[in-house]
This record gives structure tokens, sequence and C-alpha cells, in this order.
């Protein structure tokens, strides 16, 4: 089994994507994520969370515009494409989903 990071990109801050929600709003986003959550089960290591606007250390970066986050597990990489079908955050107006998967650190 592989395990993959998953990074959601959007085109504007979860922070303020957060505060601009009504609570309605709120959970209807919250229910469609546990829908999806329950659909992936055992697959989902880690369900994640929104994160704030990144700290660049160095050079350039362009994950300013990652909302948020979560670690899956799967067969091969179009197994862990195959889960994000109908996915709640692909709803959203400039919304994607990055899926990399984690390689093994050479001898360890």
């Amino acid at each position: 089994m592989k395990k993959f990071l998953v990074l959601y990109h959007t085109p504007v801050a979860a922070r303020e994507q957060m505060a601009k929600a009504t609570p309605e709003q709120a959970k209807a986003g919250m229910d469609a994520w546990m829908a999806w959550s329950g659909r992936s089960g055992s697959a989902i290591v880690d369900l994640g969370a929104p994160v704030a606007a990144a700290a660049t250390i160095g050079g350039n970066s362009r994950a300013g515009d990652v909302g948020g986050y979560s670690i899956l597990q799967a067969e091969s990489i179009d197994a862990a494409k195959k889960l994000f079908d109908g996915h709640p955050h692909l709803m959203l107006s400039g919304a994607s989903i990055e899926v990399l998967e984690f390689l093994p650190m050479p001898g360890m």
C-alpha cells in the first residue's frame, strides 16, 4: 500500500472561506466532507485540516494557494485519484486537488 499527500488548492484562502461562510454553509461543507470521508473509508490515513497562508523560507514558493491537506493510502496513484470522484473541494470555482506519492527514503 502506498501513501499519498493530498494538497487542496483554492483561489481563496481557507481562513477567508471559513470567515465568510454562514453556519449553514459551514455545516453543509462539513457534511459533504464527512460523506466523502465515509465513502473513502480506510484509504484515509489523516483527513487533514485547512491550513493558513504559507510562510516561505528561502527561494520562491507557489504554496500560497494551498488551502488544506490530507494523507491517503491506495495501491496506486490511479487508485488514489479515483477516490476524488465527486469530492466536495472540486465544487469550488477554480479549485484543484494535487496528489503526491510519498517515496521511500534511500537507505532507510
